[in-house]
């Protein structure tokens, strides 16, 4: 029987108070206060939801998401409560900060398009010349970029941010810590299952005056992986290297003639593609995490995400 990918989902909670959108997840609003983000089977690539869901990868975000997020608690506090279903978090409303911190430890990715096209200095940050792609730097960079609520992010510096008022200096040195020792983790964590991590982005935000982690950490929506006994090698030969990200659609889709550029077309993704996909999504999943992915059926998904935020709300005193 052919797995539903979950795309779309009109839920009306007790208390509910607003319902938010995104690109890859619906978040509703309880009480003005907390969130039920569902993390949907859509995926997005270049700012743009692509027309089909992958099956399972809203479980393999939401449940890599909620090991990371458990897994670094004692560095920064984060915004989770609970997850009562294999793709629900529900965790504290903040309101967050208008930018996205991105770290790099190796050139590659859009960094990497930006410096072969001559680009010494990636959002404030200086690069030295004669580098090539996928060498790691001699420590990780910090290259933010603004959250757009709609069309591309933007790449911005510490001292544009600041200047801006987007955040104060004292909130994005506390944020700046953060980033650094969430990333040293997560790159031990990722060493004890041969991977690199490449590069990731974290998301923070305040309520009653504490920053919290918000959104999602570590994921292949959000970070990019390496193999790591096959890293050397491959560098040393110019060959590209073997990701776990979600880079490969990326990709595929520039190989189809597809940037998110205007009057472009997103090229037809075939069942055989779409189920690709979702083995890669998979495989990641259960070589970041180390544990077996077990999936959960979509028969009656709707319901039972239904009935497993219901019980969570109640038991919890939410609502």
């Amino acid at each position: 029987m052919k797995t539903e990918a979950l795309t779309a989902t009109s839920f009306h909670f007790k208390n509910q108070t607003a319902f938010y959108k995104g690109k890859v997840r619906d978040v509703y609003t309880i009480s003005n206060e907390y969130l039920v983000m569902i993390a949907s089977d859509r995926i997005s690539a270049f700012d743009v939801v692509l027309p089909k869901g992958i099956p399972h990868k809203g479980q393999v975000l939401n449940q890599i998401a909620s090991y990371f997020l458990d897994a670094t608690a004692d560095i920064v506090p984060n915004w989770k409560l609970g997850s009562p279903d294999p793709v629900v978090t529900i965790g504290r409303k903040c309101t967050p900060f208008a930018v996205e911190m991105v770290i790099r430890a190796y050139l590659t990715g859009s960094s990497w398009r930006s410096y072969k096209k001559g680009e010494r200095t990636i959002c404030g940050v200086p690069v030295p010349d004669g580098m090539r792609e996928h060498q790691r730097f001699e420590k990780p960079i910090i290259t933010p970029s603004t959250k757009a609520a709609e069309g591309h992010d933007e790449d911005i510096s510490k001292e544009e941010i600041i200047k801006k008022g987007l955040i104060s200096a004292g909130d994005y040195e506390k944020i700046e810590k953060y980033t650094h020792a969430l990333f040293q983790r997560g790159t031990e964590m990722a060493a004890k299952q041969g991977l690199i991590l490449v590069d990731t982005k974290y998301e923070f935000g305040k309520t009653a005056d504490e920053i919290y982690l918000i959104d999602e950490i570590h994921t292949p929506d959000s970070s990019r992986y390496f193999i790591a006994d096959q890293y050397e090698e491959r560098f040393e030969k110019g060959e590209p290297q073997k990701q776990l990200s979600k880079e490969f659609v990326r990709e595929w889709l520039m190989q189809n003639g597809f940037q998110g550029q205007h009057g472009q077309q997103v090229p037809f993704m075939s069942d055989e593609y779409v189920a690709g996909v979702s083995e890669r999504y998979i495989e990641l999943f259960e070589k970041v995490t180390g544990k077996i992915f077990e999936k959960v059926s979509s028969e009656n998904m709707i319901s039972r995400i239904e009935e497993n935020v219901n019980r969570f709300l109640i038991e919890s005193g939410i609502v």
